[in-house]
């Protein structure tokens, strides 16, 4: 239990969970098979073990609030802490394919409920590997928002076909999201900064935002802030690179 003070992995004033007892390598290989259970289609994902105080049944017939932002490769959680109460009424979920690193989360989510009993009841994490399983979880047009903050570079040219953007994933991306939903990327990897740009940039279902829309976006801020790993850039004096794209409807 969070609260049981006999449990080392729990901080005992906090109620959090000790991020040391949860470390795992940073990446994994996302073209590996796992095992994890995966909902059929997205009519079986079942809202009420994510989102319990929302949805107090498991029976989701006729319900009209969806999930709407997808951290994928979500970490340790940063962005989906802040975005949560920041975006209150909206659900969202992180997709990490680690397994330590997916139950920090979970732990994290449920100590920080514990502690603000009125927040942090939109937010949630599941294990799955999001290039494989992403229509399996959301509708056409469901999201508005999705997040890839610091993804795996995969340097190697033969390992590119393991990167999370890609000319062939943005299409599953632009199926899910709505139009005018957002992608938003950031690395601290000038290589893969441009071809994630150049993916974008090349697809006829995706322009960038201005620099004026940039400005006003809050979510903007967040990209290099809210993350261990952007935290870590910015003390080490790092650069980052990002592409932040909308998704539209191609000209004809």
């Amino acid at each position: 239990m969070l609260q049981n003070k006999a449990n080392p992995t729990i901080n005992k004033s906090t109620g959090l969970p000790r991020k040391r007892f949860y470390r795992a390598r940073a990446h994994s290989n996302p073209l590996s098979d796992s095992h994890f259970p995966v909902p059929l289609s997205p009519s079986h994902v079942d809202y009420s073990l994510h989102y319990p105080q929302l949805f107090p049944s498991a029976d989701q017939t006729g319900t009209s609030k969806k999930i709407q932002f997808a951290d994928i490769g979500c970490g340790f959680g940063g962005l989906l802490i802040s975005l949560s109460t920041l975006f209150p009424e909206t659900l969202m979920i992180g997709m990490e394919l680690r397994d330590k690193v997916t139950e920090y989360v979970k732990e994290r989510i449920l100590g920080l409920r514990v502690a603000n009993p009125s927040q942090y009841q939109n937010v949630s994490v599941v294990r799955t590997n999001s290039m494989k399983y992403i229509p399996n979880y959301f509708e056409k047009g469901q999201l508005s928002k999705m997040f890839f903050l610091f993804p795996d570079p995969h340097f190697k040219e033969k390992n590119h076909r393991r990167r999370v953007i890609s000319p062939q994933l943005l299409d599953e991306y632009a199926y899910v999201l709505q139009v005018g939903g957002i992608i938003y990327t950031i690395t601290d990897v000038e290589e893969l900064g441009d071809w994630m740009k150049s993916c974008l940039q090349n697809h006829l279902m995706f322009e960038p935002l201005s620099d004026k829309e940039l400005e006003a976006d809050p979510v903007v801020k967040l990209l290099s802030t809210a993350t261990e790993e952007g935290q870590k850039v910015a003390r080490n004096g790092g650069q980052t690179f990002q592409a932040v794209y909308r998704r539209i409807t191609p000209a004809s």
